[in-house]
């Protein structure tokens, strides 16, 4: 018995999430239809983490336990050949059989873009969200590096009785600008050891708040220490968001120069 590690990348604007539902397209779904193909074998797939319908990848990692003898550049050649086209395996990598793309990461990378101006570019729909009003991405800026740290963000997620608690550790929670397309966009990276439901797009749209000027710095550090969802921003769209990176102990995983 092996234990691969794949590192994937998909466009998720016509799955409806990154794990399997009774229902339409998935990105877990897709991965066990080819991986039963090529190997003849019908495995679980176990995902670093959970994105939602719309939510893109470019650094998700997903493991599976397995029988098969093929060489990992022959896995990552077949698993392409496969695969529909809206994903990708970008490596492979034999872990330890202990490795477990959930609960062996130690922090997730994600990435919400916005396209700030009077007409937004058709070739970003699916990348970015378009907010035509003018933004003040400078109190923007000023606003979003409070959440770094280990808080409640308990205002910042679905209220749910399962959930046994709201308190994660940022790493990083700040604005930047980046080109695409010939376009300057926004870009508000969030780095976390984890993430709750809906965690980065409710930050992104109370973070909106503040840019549109209806929410202060001050009064978005009010709503975290409130923990209350009603006071922070509406969920932001989830086409914008791409899970970037997902961090492991070197000693269990590395993937070299394969960042994207």
């Amino acid at each position: 018995m092996r234990n691969l590690a794949l590192l994937l990348a998909y466009d998720g604007s016509d799955f409806v999430g990154s794990q399997w539902q009774n229902q339409g397209r998935s990105v877990q779904g897709a991965l066990e239809a080819a991986w039963e193909e090529f190997t003849q074998e019908r495995r679980r797939f176990i995902l670093a983490g959970r994105t939602d319908a719309g939510v893109h990848a470019h650094g998700q990692v997903a493991n599976v336990r397995t029988e098969t003898r093929h060489p990992v550049e022959t896995v990552m050649r077949g698993m392409n050949a496969l695969l529909p086209e809206d994903v990708r395996v970008l490596a492979a990598r034999d872990v330890a059989l202990d490795f477990h793309a959930r609960f062996s990461a130690t922090r997730r990378d994600y990435r919400y873009l916005i396209e700030n101006g009077p007409v937004s570019l058709p070739t970003l729909r699916h990348l970015a969200l378009h907010v035509e009003q003018p933004l003040d991405t400078a109190a923007m800026a000023e606003a979003l590096p409070q959440l770094e740290g280990t808080h409640d963000f308990a205002a910042f997620t679905v209220q749910s009785p399962d959930q046994k608690s709201t308190r994660r550790t940022v790493y990083r929670c700040q604005l930047a600008e980046v080109e695409l397309y010939g376009r300057r966009l926004i870009a508000i990276d969030l780095a976390a050891n984890a993430f709750l439901q809906h965690m980065v797009r409710v930050i992104v749209g109370t973070a909106l708040l503040v840019g549109r000027g209806r929410m202060t710095a001050a009064g978005l550090r009010q709503v975290l220490e409130g923990r209350d969802r009603k006071a922070a921003g509406p969920t932001a769209a989830a086409h914008g968001l791409t899970l970037t990176w997902v961090s492991y102990p070197a000693t269990l995983l590395r993937w070299d120069d394969e960042r994207a």
